[in-house]
């Protein structure tokens, strides 16, 4: 009798013990599941870093004083595809939100949720004028396809300001799984450029130079348009000033100028860089008259003679007179090819190489991850490698191109006929040279001690032979890259949009990136440099080993818990028999 009340007491306790040791661990569940919702934390363990923010967005959001709010539209029933962009969007802002210091939340949207059919144009309308555009997907089952219209935008608001960004990217000659891959990639710099381009304090002021020529009216209308939403703009007379002042611009821009630069001009932009300022190049040597081109179908190139071979050549460049060929990656434009039976004129449309396709290769945070940028009768550029700076190519034309010396000939008729791609022998010719490090001035030791008494008296400007600490310039041999086209029928186009294979290229891009790029030391481009890489599957191995893949996936983890639990039971059973 006394035997079984103690083994009834043993038991009570034990039951007591495991209930006990039950509502502890509820407890700590609950407890970790409270501290998980309010801190994000985890292991990266990619090669690429996929998860790990960089340090540029990680010092932005720590120094974010005011909430941020974000809308994400990617909502509802979704492909395969836009449901991992937007689990994508959903941990990246997660990570964002442990950073800010309960100065950040998100939530996802459907804009058009609950709204009266008679109601939607105008939640469209008010949308597309914040820069939020629906995509419409068609969406294929095993029985039929239908249209899906969806919004892949964030909208990110701060201070009682607000930018949409684009979830959704374009790339030139991906597929769609490897856009969706790319779309991630770029996740966190968009969304973090955006908050950082919010929370600036006012805007820096850049200076847009005339007086040599330069392009300014209908084919700048994109570029000044474009540039005004971030930037203040003065079109200022390099002439009507007796400098340009580096306090107050941050960079200038010099586009496309056409009028030789007489000495006076070039003292001012290079004293001008020898305080800091920064430059955007933007350099045709040769012209190339459109116009003869639309009347006779041919014309010869001249020579601008802009005399801005001595300045270029002392910052580390050379702009060659030539014009770049590319055989692989160019535009396409129309040719007449014959008359269709109706009488009208059959029409083609036949790739001309003088309009390259430039698809960046360079790693530098500027243009990783780019878009292919659109270019038009490009020149090819030289670096000078006995210069204190250093040279990065951001541009060039691809392993099938060739330069043509001036005088050149440039004809319709040439795309009539497909390019021989032994001819096309000079590859990878540098268009777009990133140039940073200290720069010489090109007037030193040239200036006579009288003039420069003169111009430190009178005006108070001393003259500086070199750069105090290290500088920064673009040099892009391509008058055109950042115009837009405009016709009588389509009006003013946006800036590296092709409107016969109707390709919008990323030309707006690089030059929002080079502006950020000279301008801004707390850039967030640091964050687009990050490459994640996409592992598909191989189909045809996966077709053929179907059955093996299913059988180590589901039977062998079965049959390895089965063995555990055999072995398990099995040395139970005969510790507790050596126990009775």
């Amino acid at each position: 009798m006394t035997d079984t009340n103690n083994t009834s007491i043993k038991r009570k306790r034990q039951q007591r013990q495991a209930g006990i040791q039950l509502l502890i661990l509820a407890v700590i569940l609950v407890f970790v599941n409270i501290l998980a919702s309010r801190f994000h934390a985890g292991i990266d363990l990619t090669k690429e870093k996929r998860f790990t923010l960089s340090t540029a967005t990680k010092r932005m959001l720590k120094e974010t004083k005011a909430p941020v709010v974000v809308d994400v539209y990617l909502t509802g029933e979704l492909p395969a595809g836009f449901q991992k962009l937007r689990e994508a969007t959903r941990e990246k802002l997660q990570s964002f939100k442990s950073l800010a210091r309960g100065n950040f939340t998100f939530r996802f949207s459907d804009p058009l949720e609950s709204v009266e059919e008679s109601k939607r144009n105008v939640i469209l309308e008010a949308l597309y004028k914040k820069g939020v555009e629906p995509v419409e997907l068609n969406v294929k089952d095993k029985q039929n396809s239908s249209k899906q219209i969806i919004f892949p935008y964030a909208m990110v608001r701060y201070n009682g300001k607000e930018q949409a960004v684009r979830l959704l990217e374009n790339h030139f000659g991906m597929s769609p799984l490897q856009v969706l891959n790319y779309s991630e990639t770029l996740l966190e710099y968009k969304l973090a450029n955006a908050i950082h381009e919010l929370q600036k304090q006012g805007m820096p002021r850049i200076a847009y130079l005339m007086g040599n020529g330069e392009q300014l009216g209908v084919q700048t209308f994109d570029l000044l348009q474009t540039i005004s939403k971030t930037y203040q703009v003065d079109t200022i007379d390099i002439h009507d000033n007796y400098f340009i002042d580096h306090q107050l611009y941050k960079a200038i821009i010099i586009n496309k100028p056409t009028l030789p630069f007489d000495e006076k001009d070039k003292f001012k932009i290079d004293q001008y860089v020898m305080r800091g300022g920064k430059v955007l190049w933007m350099i045709d040597p040769l012209h190339t008259p459109i116009d003869s081109l639309q009347a006779t179908g041919q014309f010869i190139t001249t020579d601008y003679g802009l005399n801005l071979d001595d300045i270029l050549f002392k910052y580390g460049v050379r702009i060659n007179n030539d014009l770049i060929e590319d055989a692989t990656q160019c535009n396409p434009i129309p040719l007449i090819t014959g008359t269709l039976s109706n009488g009208q004129p059959q029409i083609e449309l036949r790739p001309w190489t003088f309009l390259p396709i430039f698809i960046p290769s360079s790693k530098h945070v500027l243009v990783n991850n780019m878009d292919a940028i659109m270019g038009r009768f490009a020149s090819s550029i030289d670096t000078i490698e006995k210069t204190n700076n250093s040279k990065t190519i951001l541009l060039e034309s691809s392993g099938y191109s060739r330069s043509d010396p001036a005088p050149v000939r440039v004809s319709l008729s040439m795309i009539r006929f497909n390019p021989d791609l032994r001819y096309f022998n000079k590859p990878a010719r540098p268009v777009a040279v990133l140039i940073e490090g200290r720069f010489n001035s090109v007037f030193e030791n040239r200036m006579a001690s009288s003039f420069l008494s003169t111009l430190k008296d009178s005006l108070k400007y001393e003259f500086k032979n070199n750069t105090d600490a290290d500088n920064k310039m673009i040099i892009i041999a391509d008058g055109d890259i950042f115009l837009n086209d405009a016709t009588q029928n389509t009006g003013i186009e946006e800036m590296g949009y092709w409107r016969y294979t109707k390709t919008r290229f990323a030309n707006k891009e690089f030059l929002l990136n080079s502006l950020e790029y000279l301008t801004d030391p707390n850039s967030m481009l640091e964050a687009r440099s990050k490459d994640l890489k996409l592992r598909l599957l191989d189909p045809q191995r996966a077709a053929t080993e179907k059955t093996q893949w299913q059988f180590i996936n589901i039977v062998v983890p079965i049959a390895l818990i089965l063995f555990f639990a055999s072995g398990y039971f099995f040395f139970r059973k005969r510790k507790y028999e050596k126990k009775g």
